[in-house]
């Protein structure tokens, strides 16, 4: 029986910091993403894709707000909901052209997450969305459209939105009859529509963009996924970013990678979740290597010896990252995250 893996696809993955982001650039990127899908997919992998939109959401916000005379300003989540359909077509169209001999079909669902009303996160803006801008745009935006603004990762200053963690999948049950049907299936794209119950039992918008992480995360283990990858525009995670000390890493075991993350390794507007969600995903494997919960075999002795596995990379590496252990190979590769030994 095939097993699946959860591809999440950075939406910086999909405009990189060099690009404008027109829709060329964003289909060639799709298409290098399609090629890693094409790759697992032809190994006996079914295979779930959930993308990011930070630079898609925010930069439509823009066109939103700069638009009002003309048209009223839709709230947040509906524009997530509306770079879930773009995307999700980009990302398909990708797949038809790259993988059309080897895969039953691409399906993308508009995808809502259910979220506590009451998760503190809310009345906390910590995701960035947009484009970068240097420290006096980024305050005459906060004056002028109350945004929050905060500084990423030393590239300058974006946008932050509140990120609530995601409780399920509205549409789980969909998705998980199409991986069956062995449709390639694009879900939970920009980290869903985030949708919270209200009293009548109806689900209401909420703005907020939820990390596509957090959201491949919740979708793996519902669909009980073998791996979980996160393709984003760096290589490997790397120890003391920016500084003369930076280095990559190959593999780290969960409880490594927990400590780096308290140590600060990771910010939590770019790696920290993604660590924190590989974390998530493998701890559980340390059961299925000592006995309990044993998966059926998959043919690959990597991934049966040690149960779950998440990777970290960019499209071009996720197939030698996932498939082969550390070293095996020569040249490049990402950063795996494995179970501790049990």
């Amino acid at each position: 029986m095939a097993e699946t893996a959860i591809l999440a696809l950075g939406g910086n993955a999909l405009i990189r910091e060099d690009q404008r982001g027109t829709l060329e650039e964003q289909y060639d990127n799709a298409l290098a993403m399609a090629h890693s899908v094409r790759s697992l997919v032809r190994k006996g992998w079914n295979v779930v894709i959930v993308h990011g939109n930070g630079p898609q959401v925010g930069n439509l916000a823009i066109q939103h707000e700069g638009s009002t005379d003309l048209v009223p300003a839709l709230p947040l989540f509906t524009l997530s909901a509306m770079t879930q359909g773009q995307l999700g077509s980009l990302i398909c169209l990708a797949l038809h052209e790259v993988c059309r001999r080897d895969m039953a079909g691409a399906v993308s669902i508009v995808t809502h997450i259910e979220i506590d009303p009451d998760d503190p996160a809310l009345s906390q803006p910590t995701k960035p969305i947009g484009p970068f801008f240097d420290r006096a745009e980024a305050q005459a935006l906060e004056s002028r459209r109350g945004w929050t603004m905060a500084e990423d990762s030393g590239r300058g200053y974006r946008r932050v939105v509140p990120s609530p963690r995601p409780i399920v999948p509205v549409e789980a049950e969909a998705i998980s009859a199409l991986v069956a049907l062995g449709h390639i299936v694009v879900a939970g794209g920009g980290g869903g529509i985030a949708v919270a119950r209200s009293t009548d039992g109806a689900y209401r918008g909420i703005d907020a963009v939820i990390d596509k992480d957090y959201v491949a995360e919740r979708i793996a283990d519902f669909l009980d996924a073998r791996a979980l990858i996160m393709v984003t525009g760096v290589a490997a995670v790397c120890l003391d970013y920016g500084t003369p000390a930076e280095r990559s890493v190959a593999e780290m075991t969960a409880s490594v990678a927990r400590r780096h993350l308290a140590d600060g390794q990771f910010p939590a507007g770019s790696m920290g979740p993604k660590v924190e969600a590989a974390i998530e995903f493998v701890e559980v494997a340390s059961e299925a290597a000592s006995g309990v919960g044993s998966k059926a075999d998959t043919g690959n002795e990597l991934l049966d010896a040690a149960g779950r596995i998440s990777v970290i990379t960019t499209p071009e590496l996720v197939y030698a990252t996932l498939e082969e252990p550390a070293g095996v190979i020569e040249g490049p590769s990402g950063t795996r995250i494995v179970a501790d030994p049990a």
